[in-house]
């Protein structure tokens, strides 16, 4: 199954918005900031970091005897989907520009 960029973009920010699935994000509203697609990178970025330090805090609370194992696991499990994103959009990334590279001029 394929899934088309622009498609996967505007799901991304979709789901950031909280604007229900099959609607446009910022078509009811003009005056809506737009976003390039380099602040998407950047903000999916910012929340891959994030999490991965939730993850050693809490990680770091659970050896102290201060979170329990439910915590950290859900702590962890957040941080792995932040981290397979990232290395999913870098792939499909990579990708697009070696077939951009490939195409005759």
């Amino acid at each position: 199954m394929a899934i088309s960029p622009s498609n996967a973009a505007a799901a991304y920010i979709a789901a950031a918005k909280n604007v229900p699935a099959g609607t446009r994000p910022g078509a009811e509203d003009a005056t809506a900031a737009k976003s390039s697609f380099m602040d998407m990178i950047r903000a999916t970025a910012e929340d891959a970091v994030a999490s991965n330090k939730a993850a050693e805090k809490i990680s770091m609370e659970a050896a102290a005897g201060r979170a329990s194992a439910t915590e950290v696991v859900t702590a962890i499990a957040e941080a792995e989907a932040a981290l397979t994103t990232v290395v999913t959009v870098r792939d499909r990334v990579i990708q697009a520009y070696q077939e951009i590279l490939r195409m005759p001029i």
